[in-house]
């Protein structure tokens, strides 16, 4: 174990989310089933018998000009966005490498280049790295085309956490195309994502590790099959995250052991190119497609991916050997060892 550290592990909240949870639960009735991840963070640094605190930043400058004095020897970075807007995500990274604090996850670099999707598969394209072909539309301009073909899926080319993505995101016409790119642009004043569908297997690399020091975790699989007749197999939001609705009650993760020997280092390998090409790093999230004929796409990039103890990175992790706690051991660790490196290199 890393030695005895003052953790802070910070979030952000704003908006109806400054509501603290007891007031609603009691509002709403209901109490919450499970812990957030936040917590369970906080919980395993317990054990780990270092020193976490909660610190959040609710979008004023005081909050953000307090981060500096917090004296946190190091920072579980769990940020998702600042002030609600997700593209200043990198920026609470940049300040941090500014003020000299070491915090886990992805830097500013990473989070750019991950959130912008369209970037992120140019570079994906760079290294030789299978993605499907795209492009983005915006407001009438044309910033990027390749030659699609339908059905294709349009996406907001900056959002995150499956935004902006329902049954409607496929379409099979110029008609549907049309319609839903202006939905994107309206509903999130963001460029549209235009990409090929690819059929398949929905695959989840859980990756550890900085620099050449990287290990891809048992691949996890989202498994849609269940899904009613003529609905897209996609992580739509109501996939992922909207527990009441028929598409997650249908659907659920799992490690993907039936994969053969050759696929599964296949999906490793690209997922750890992927990996590297946007500059991910401490632990990340590749998110693949393995089509019927054994085709290999990535799909996104995922910085800091949730940690959850019942979601995709804590499963493979568990398949892995490790505990909960052992996680989150080695991501503290990992981090450590990234900032001593970075100061003795003078970056």
């Amino acid at each position: 174990m890393s030695d005895k550290l003052k953790v802070a592990v910070l979030y952000d909240v704003w908006g109806e989310e400054d509501i603290p949870e007891s007031e609603k639960a009691a509002e709403s009735g209901r109490k919450r089933k499970e812990k957030e991840d936040r917590e369970e963070i906080f919980d395993a640094l317990t054990k780990l018998e270092h020193e976490p605190s909660y610190y959040v930043l609710d979008g004023r400058p005081q909050s953000l000009h307090g981060l500096a004095k917090c004296g946190a020897d190091l920072v579980f970075n769990l940020t998702e966005s600042y002030a609600g807007d997700d593209t200043k995500e990198m920026n609470v990274a940049a300040y941090m490498d500014l003020i000299g604090l070491p915090y886990t996850g992805a830097g500013p670099h990473a989070h750019f280049l991950a959130q912008d999707k369209a970037t992120a598969k140019k570079m994906f394209h760079f290294h030789e790295i299978r993605t499907p072909y795209f492009a983005t539309a915006y407001r009438g301009n044309i910033d990027h085309a390749h030659d699609v073909k339908f059905p294709l899926i349009v996406k907001p080319q900056l959002e995150d956490g499956s935004i902006g993505i329902d049954a409607e995101a496929v379409v099979n016409s110029v008609k549907e195309l049309m319609e839903r790119v202006e939905y994107v642009q309206n509903e999130f004043d963001s460029p549209a994502l235009i990409e090929e569908y690819i059929e398949g297997r929905e695959i989840y690399a859980a990756i550890l590790g900085s620099y050449e020091k990287t290990e891809v975790l048992p691949l996890v699989e989202l498994d849609l099959s269940q899904l009613p007749e003529g609905t897209p197999r996609i992580a739509s939001r109501d996939v992922k995250f909207e527990r009441e609705t028929k598409a997650y009650k249908l659907t659920k993760s799992k490690v993907a052991d039936d994969l053969d020997e050759a696929t599964a280092q296949k999906l490793a390998d690209t997922a750890l190119a992927a990996y590297r090409a946007v500059k991910l790093r401490d632990y990340g999230r590749i998110d693949m497609r393995l089509t019927p004929e054994g085709e290999v796409y990535v799909i996104e990039a995922n910085p800091n991916p949730w940690l959850s103890s019942k979601h995709e990175f804590a499963m493979a992790a568990k398949k892995s050997g490790r505990s909960y706690t052992q996680l989150i051991e080695q991501i503290v660790e990992l981090a450590m060892e990234r900032t001593k490196r970075e100061n003795s290199s003078g970056s």
